[in-house]
């Protein structure tokens, strides 16, 4: 064994972080047994999509539960965090369509069998991708368990629920009114578009009332939908246009004629009172349609065309056609005005293209049935939301939920299970594909083509995961899971289903707490995104800093569901504290005596230092662990962040270093006991958030062959708890503390020793106890306890402390002629800077003609040097 039991000498984190991951894998530490003498702790990870690298979002996330998981593994739980990654049905195929259209293959050209092997190739890459990524940032998940949305368990347990539904009749297929993108050419969800503010227009068109010269004025921001009225409605209590109810219109452009209905949905002091009704292109008109039996006219195709039937406007895209629509208008009289309108327009939130609300068929599933039990055990508290205000979001999109649109016109994904008989229409649903039609026994069946929304196998992933349909002993065991760990951002998409599938599937919520974090953004605030060009890609900082710099500085200082902003230089400063811990580690095992250790390992002769550390670290378990328990990690990692940086490393092993030299083998034994026992817990308390370094050093120190992965977490001691130890190394490091400020504005160095007189105005007792850290930390030649104040001797330095006052002789800090000349050197030197400053500001044309802030910054770099002077001045005459 060499001096430091073979530990590298600096800190280099690629020296030992794929090492030690490589030995936690192949040592079963992340791969729990159902063990019914443990309680089982149980986190699913939030499946990242396959289609690209992960991001700091995701760091974070990831951090957040791994730091969950490995203090209760610690505390003994049988903890599992199971990992995977989602399909992404949409965003995925996207991805692949897009690769494939660079080397000149089209998605429709190789037809659906020989596009989806292409995803599979894509999948097999981006999942192997996505391990090695987490892995990077250490985490321990059990990747025995690791699943995919696609794998066939899962792709069972979609079928089972989709049948299941149906059969509860909680599935239906409609023709309604859905949220379309023309780019994705698929339906989309609610919970999917994103809002965002956009320049448009009013045009006010009149259409003509058939048989009379009156027109009617209407407002529109599509006027391309024109071609698809069938009504135009005014409200029932509108004087103005009574005479017109039950009237014919000539619609323009289009000469088809449409009538004018009464309805309270319009607004009479909105626009001009008359609306134009598209009920296949606009849900709200959808509703006045079904109320008024109007006819449903689809203008647009799935690509945003317009459809056959309608002349020159045919086949030209959306926006094209809106262009010549508004020129014909004009030319023909029927337009009135344009008006400036800013509106909210509905995105997709994959590909950003502008929703075409139309009518198509379509799969759903009714909420309200759903969505009633998933509030309910929200409001009764069975599953906890942290922070608590997220619980209003979530009871806003519950309460006003609509129907699920689940059914995407897209390769990739789960197949709706469901089968037309071509030959007597029957619709057969099962989990399996049937061999005939159970209604005329035809073989002649087909597949329904659509895909499933991927947010319905995601809703089932607390469960499916762990083995269900089947009766598994994980899913005894592991479900209901217990935290789930997650962004805000999608409360509606995924963490609203997970809750009400749970319920609806296993009559028990899918997890007891949902932990909400923010987002992570850049160092101005902004979100990170591709066009700002201000991503940062987490295996970079790994690359530079090492995971745990990257782990901690995430977490440290975060607070539950709020933002973060992410600098360089807070990983940095993790980087330091991590060399800080590994440079103190060093330390302590340079002096490592095992007989000594072994021999005082049971004796209490401690010192107030001793007793104080020791309590101190107690108070940091209680707190920390009660923190953790209460998810405020940010809080908690800051305190152990503070104890072992200042208490620890700057104060006790500075205090601690005359026990480790001291001939006394009893000190020195003792020592040796208390500086182990506090970095092994401060080692345990941060391994959590520092996997990496705490058990590079932990294996090392204890020399064991357990990780501190499995190590015991620490726990409250009550013997240990003193609070007079540290209520008077308060008052002794605060009289250290202020004489070392002391003797530095004084230049003094270090190695210049002088006597030290305290006069103690409180906690006498400290002070004498102390006395031997003052000769240590403060430089001190001997120390000298005063009963009186008057027995300080006379010109001296004094130093005002919390409960003390400290006396050092002048004549022992400096050497008098050469500071004099110094100070008069400093003298002379702020004497030309008054002169100057008082020059300029004594010349008018520089007052009169510079600006404002420069004169007054003359002025108070004049204040500021004559403060500076007077001061110097004090100490001159204090040497004479």
């Amino acid at each position: 064994m060499d001096e430091n039991n073979n530990i590298a000498k600096n800190y280099d984190p690629k020296e030992f972080e794929e090492r030690l991951y490589k030995w936690w894998e192949e040592s079963g530490f992340f791969t729990p047994q159902v063990d019914k003498n443990k309680k089982p702790y149980t986190v699913i990870m939030p499946p990242p999509n396959i289609t690209g690298q992960l991001h700091l979002g995701h760091a974070l996330d990831n951090t957040l539960q791994d730091i969950l998981i490995r203090t209760k593994r610690m505390q003994g739980y049988s903890t599992l965090w199971l990992p995977g990654e989602d399909h992404a049905s949409i965003a995925t195929e996207v991805r692949v369509e897009k690769a494939l259209l660079a080397k000149g293959i089209k998605k429709k050209e190789i037809g659906r069998e020989a596009f989806l092997e292409k995803v599979w190739e894509w999948t097999e890459e981006y999942r192997d991708r996505i391990k090695t990524q987490l892995k990077k940032m250490g985490c321990s998940a059990d990747f025995t368990r690791e699943a995919f949305t696609m794998d066939e368990n899962l792709s069972k347990a979609v079928r089972e629920v989709f049948v299941k539904l149906y059969k509860d009749n909680l599935i239906y297929q409609g023709n309604r009114i859905t949220n379309w993108c023309p780019k994705c050419m698929t339906a989309i969800s609610d919970a999917e578009i994103e809002y965002e503010e956009q320049g448009g227009h009013f045009w006010h068109i009149n259409y003509p009332v058939i048989g009379s010269d009156e027109v009617v004025e209407i407002a529109t921001t599509r006027p391309e939908t024109l071609l698809g009225d069938t009504a135009v409605a005014v409200n029932p209590k509108d004087e103005r246009y009574a005479h017109l109810v039950g009237k014919k219109l000539r619609l323009p452009l289009v000469n088809r004629e449409i009538q004018v209905v009464a309805d309270d949905y319009v607004d009479m002091e909105f626009g001009t009172g008359c609306v134009k009704i598209t009920p296949a292109h606009d849900p709200n008109d959808y509703q006045v349609g079904k109320r008024h039996n109007l006819d449903e006219v689809v203008v647009l195709e799935e690509n945003g065309t317009i459809s056959e039937g309608y002349g020159k406007y045919s086949g030209l895209e959306r926006y094209e056609a809106r262009k010549l629509i508004i020129k014909d208008l004009e030319e023909q009289g029927y337009l009135v005005k344009i008006k400036d309108h800013s509106h909210n327009v509905g995105t997709h939130d994959r590909c950003g293209c502008t929703i075409e609300p139309m009518l198509s068929k379509q799969w759903y599933v009714k909420m309200d049935t759903l969505a009633a039990p998933a509030i309910k055990t929200v409001k009764e508290k069975d599953i906890k939301f942290i922070p608590e205000r997220f619980e209003k979001i979530y009871y806003n999109w519950m309460e006003n939920i609509q129907d699920w649109c689940i059914s995407r016109q897209l390769w990739w994904g789960h197949r709706i299970p469901v089968w037309y008989c071509k030959d007597c229409g029957e619709i057969i649903v099962e989990t399996e594909a049937p061999t005939h039609c159970s209604k005329c026994s035809s073989t002649n069946l087909e597949q329904d083509k659509d895909v499933l929304d991927t947010w319905f196998s995601s809703a089932l992933w607390p469960f499916s995961t762990l083995g269900w349909p089947g009766d598994t002993e994980d899913l005894k065991y592991f479900y209901p899971t217990s935290t789930l760990v997650t962004g805000g951002d999608i409360i509606f998409f995924w963490v609203a289903r997970m809750i009400f599938s749970g319920l609806y599937n296993m009559d028990e919520v899918p997890f007891k707490t949902v932990f909400f974090h923010g987002m992570v953004r850049d160092d101005q605030g902004r979100k990170m995104s591709k066009s700002l060009d201000n991503g940062v890609d987490p295996l970079e900082v790994i690359e530079n800093y090492g995971a745990d710099a990257l782990r901690f500085s995430l977490v440290t200082g975060n607070a539950p569901g709020s933002d973060i902003r992410f600098y360089e230089s807070r990983v940095e400063a993790a980087r330091n504290f991590a060399n800080k811990i590994w440079n103190a580690s060093r330390f302590v095992m340079m002096y490592n005596d095992e007989v000594l250790i072994e021999k005082y390992k049971d004796c209490k002769n401690y010192s107030i230092a001793d007793r104080w550390i020791l309590s101190r670290l107690n108070n940091i378990v209680k707190e920390v662990t009660e923190n953790i328990e209460k998810y405020e990690i940010g809080i908690a990692l800051q305190k152990v962040h503070d104890f072992m940086w200042t208490e620890f490393c700057d104060w006790y092993i500075e205090i601690a270093k005359p026990s480790l030299y001291s001939d006394n083998e009893e000190v020195k034994g003792i020592a040796l006991n208390v500086l182990n026992k506090v970095l092994v817990s401060g080692l345990k308390l941060l391994h959590p958030v520092m996997p990496y370094i705490t058990e590079e050093i932990y294996t090392h120190l204890t020399k064991e062959s357990e990780s501190i992965t499995i190590a015991k977490w620490p726990e409250f001691e009550a013997d240990l708890e003193d609070f007079k130890a540290e209520e008077y190394m308060n008052y002794i490091i605060d009289a250290i503390r202020n004489t070392r400020n002391a003797r530095t504005e004084m230049n003094v160095p270090p190695s210049r020793k002088a006597k030290t007189y305290i006069y103690a105005t409180e906690a006498a007792e400290a002070f004498k106890e102390g006395k031997v850290y003052f000769e240590k930390l403060a430089s001190a030649s001997e120390v000298i306890i005063l009963k009186a104040k008057e027995e300080a001797p006379e010109n001296i330095v004094s130093v005002v402390s919390k409960g003390a006052e400290i006396y050092m002789p002048l004549l022992e800090l400096v050497d008098v002629e050469k500071e004099l000349e110094r100070l008069n050197k400093e003298k002379a030197k702020l004497q030309g800077e008054i002169e100057r400053v008082e020059k300029k500001l004594a010349n008018e044309r520089f007052v009169s003609k510079a600006p404002a802030e420069v004169v007054e910054e003359e002025k108070a770099k004049g204040e500021k040097y004559r403060e500076m002077y007077n001061s110097v001045l004090e100490s001159i005459e204090k040497l004479q």
